[in-house]
């Protein structure tokens, strides 16, 4: 359930006040659902209830002003929600028993101790919300939706598909747990083992609507970055033997590493080329290089280290310069070898044109042209239009640019395109 816009009236917040109180809903409300979905081991139910503290919020903070504190604020009013739920439900129950009903205890029973148990609820949810009970698909919608705090639309523009599609996955998803009663836990063993792909996937993606933000005013979400960049570590310190999630921690930790480089005063994108790598945090990339040497110890990487591996050379590079664009082309084609996927070999194609010169690039970019699932993607013109205009074809540089820019939902994304396009005609070299 998302949050939605209210008429104004007596006692509610003006627009900016009620954006402003969204905005800490939005950063807040996955561990509030993790914390309450402890207490009533329903993630639907704990959405909703998280839901209710929003709407008093709304209400509250209108006339009291925002907390100090306003996580611990929601997540107290979610939690007494919880309790008194668990409590109606617990009253319910002695009342059909004694007129001869007998239901199970609806409260949970207190959780065994476990040596290789964390303390962790946001870990719980997202290994909750990869049961394999739920498809691939389904597992990874829910947990952006409840882990990320993504609303549909942006779930929607991560995987390319329409909005109602994501819609559907997340509510039957909440439906089957509830009906098959799956345990709010973090398992062990095998179990554990069948739902890290999933999981893995899933920390990669919060990361990355975090990194580059698909909608909104804001280019970098870094909350998302920063929770999933922590799972990310919390997995390694639990599973040191699994070679990916060093391989995903090392991605994470070289791709945060640029996070102080990649704005502008204003808020505005700074390509790669442009970035002042002084400004690169050193002690990521050294978190990062040592996390990519254990994801490889053990035999060939895989498709993260892969991914971790690329970044690196980006890392080791202290000018844009003396990238290894070699190196990285060859990554790539390993990494399509791997996990294929049209995003990667967009990607490969950029590698190949820095390489190997832009009019082999474009080759490559026009074969993905027709590829139903770049279809809407605006990196894919914005890729084709700096091609063009490294080969000196700006008119059709700036129709791309255009093209990109109107595909684009993320403000500052479509001002740097449009940007881009706007400056073609004085363009005198072919840098891209």
């Amino acid at each position: 359930m998302e949050p939605q816009p209210t008429p104004a009236r007596p006692g509610t917040p003006d627009p900016a006040a009620a954006h402003a109180i969204e905005t800490v809903f939005r950063l807040e409300s996955p561990r509030v659902v993790a914390g309450v979905a402890r207490i009533v081991r329903d993630v639907g139910i704990a959405e909703e209830l998280t839901q209710d503290a929003l709407v008093a919020a709304l209400e509250r903070w209108s006339r009291d002003g925002v907390p100090d504190n306003p996580g611990a604020w929601l997540m107290a009013t979610a939690r007494h929600r919880a309790v008194d739920l668990i409590r109606r439900r617990e009253t319910y129950a002695r009342k059909l028993a004694e007129i001869g009903r007998d239901l199970p205890a609806t409260v949970p029973a207190e959780e065994p101790a476990d040596p290789d148990d964390i303390d962790d609820d946001l870990l719980r949810l997202v290994f909750t919300t990869c049961h394999p009970v739920l498809s691939p698909q389904a597992r990874t919608a829910l947990t952006l939706r409840l882990v990320g705090g993504l609303t549909t639309a942006e779930i929607a523009r991560a995987y390319l598909v329409p909005e109602p599609t994501i819609a559907q996955r997340v509510v039957r998803a909440k439906r089957t747990l509830a009906t098959r009663n799956v345990a709010f836990e973090l398992p062990y063993g095998p179990d554990r083992e069948a739902r890290l792909g999933s999981v893995l996937d899933v920390v990669y993606l919060i990361f990355n609507e975090g990194y580059a933000a698909t909608v909104g005013d804001d280019w970098l979400r870094p909350g998302l970055c920063e929770d999933a960049l922590r799972l990310a570590r919390v997995l390694s310190a639990l599973m040191p033997k699994e070679p990916e999630v060093h391989g995903l921690t090392a991605l994470l930790e070289f791709q945060a590493s640029r996070t102080p480089a990649r704005t502008g005063p204003q808020g505005e994108p700074v390509l790669l080329a442009r970035q002042n790598r002084r400004r690169w945090n050193r002690r990521l990339i050294a978190r990062g290089i040592h996390a990519l040497d254990r994801a490889t110890a053990s035999g060939a990487p895989g498709p993260y280290a892969l991914q971790a591996a690329i970044a690196a050379c980006h890392a080791h590079a202290y000018r844009y310069e003396d990238t290894d664009w070699r190196a990285i082309a060859t990554l790539y084609a390993l990494l399509a070898a791997r996990a294929p996927s049209p995003v990667v070999e967009l990607n490969r194609a950029v590698a190949v044109s820095m390489a190997d010169g832009p009019a082999e690039g474009l080759r490559l970019v026009e074969a993905l042209a027709d590829d139903p699932a770049l279809r809407d993607y605006h990196l894919l013109p914005s890729v084709r239009a700096d091609l063009l205009a490294r080969l000196g074809r700006t008119t059709e540089a700036h129709a791309e640019f255009t093209r990109a820019a109107a595909l684009a939902r993320n403000e500052k994304e479509r001002d740097l395109l449009l940007h881009r396009a706007a400056e073609l005609p004085n363009r005198r070299d072919g840098a891209g």
